[in-house]
């Protein structure tokens, strides 16, 4: 395609000095309030609904950090990929608007600060699980892309370790309740990765990232795991009552997200359109949001 840099062109010359908002582009804000949200969320329940305003900050804080780190060195081990790629062609590597070492600085010292604060502020469990999800993230789901359509079920890993790295901030161990955040944000996160893999398939194919839509050529196995996920999603998050999370209006809430969110996953497998996985997509949006304000609103007595 026209416009697009050929496959192992050089990316890392700059064309500008790099800015402020570059940097932010490498921090990812958007992927990374829901980890900012669910440490939070995390936190909240360790500390059974009454943490301390120190408690959130060092939590939420130290997290946040760790996660705009990594974000950043994935970007440094993606630059390439990125380049080939309409949708990220503009981000500050592959345009050239920024060099890789001072993306890896960046990165690295986010990293290192985040993991710091953790430690001094919260306890060395929370601080281990937050190096464990940046190793998972870029030690092996950054490199599986390009070699593995189950990149989705391991990358979903580090995505649902932040509720563990806020309980373990709060409670100091992991109880069962933490485990019930993990598997509904685990869970979650297939069908609405499937769903934009879909929307993408060709640049990721462009890019030579291998993704389940681009397993058959028809994405009839990619509709298969939305559904299951889907459908296991919604009974999954109903174990927050049987562990004492939440109460029977909760139950009843998630049942009907579960449904819906089952329903748009039910359409996408069976018409397998850049519509039915818009549909999917924003689903998978409402629905985490709103079950975690029912966690909030309706925690058990």
């Amino acid at each position: 395609m026209s416009g697009l840099p050929a496959e192992g062109a050089a990316v890392d010359l700059p064309r500008a000095r790099a800015g402020w908002a570059d940097f932010l582009v490498l921090a990812k804000p958007r992927l990374n309030s829901m980890v900012l949200a669910t440490t939070f969320g995390g936190a909240w329940f360790g500390a059974g609904g009454a943490p301390s305003a120190a408690l959130l900050l060092h939590a939420v804080g130290g997290t946040g950090l760790v996660a705009v780190g990594a974000s950043a060195l994935n970007m440094v081990m993606e630059r390439r990929t990125d380049a080939l790629m309409v949708r990220t062609r503009e981000r500050p590597l592959p345009s050239g608007r920024m060099q890789a070492g001072e993306a890896i600085l960046f990165g690295a010292l986010c990293s290192a600060a985040g993991l710091g604060w953790l430690a001094a502020g919260t306890n060395l469990l929370a601080a281990g699980l937050a190096a464990a999800t940046l190793a998972i993230y870029l030690g092996v789901y950054t490199p599986l892309k390009g070699r593995s359509a189950h990149n989705t079920l391991v990358g979903a890993v580090p995505g649902a370790l932040p509720p563990l790295i806020g309980w373990a901030a709060g409670a100091g161990a992991l109880e069962p309740g933490a485990w019930v955040l993990f598997s509904i944000l685990y869970l979650w996160q297939i069908p609405h990765f499937l769903s934009i893999a879909w929307l993408y398939r060709e640049d990721y194919e462009r890019a030579g990232l291998v993704m389940m839509p681009m397993l058959d050529g028809t994405g009839a196995a990619a509709g298969r795991h939305a559904v299951l996920y889907a459908a296991v999603l919604t009974a999954g998050s109903l174990f927050a009552v049987s562990v004492g999370l939440a109460g029977w209006t909760y139950l009843g809430g998630a049942l009907l997200l579960g449904a819906a969110y089952t329903l748009a996953a039910l359409s996408f497998a069976r018409l397998r359109s850049d519509r039915t996985a818009r549909r999917l997509l924003r689903a998978s949006l409402l629905y985490l949001p709103l079950l975690f304000a029912l966690l909030g609103l309706d925690p058990a007595r």
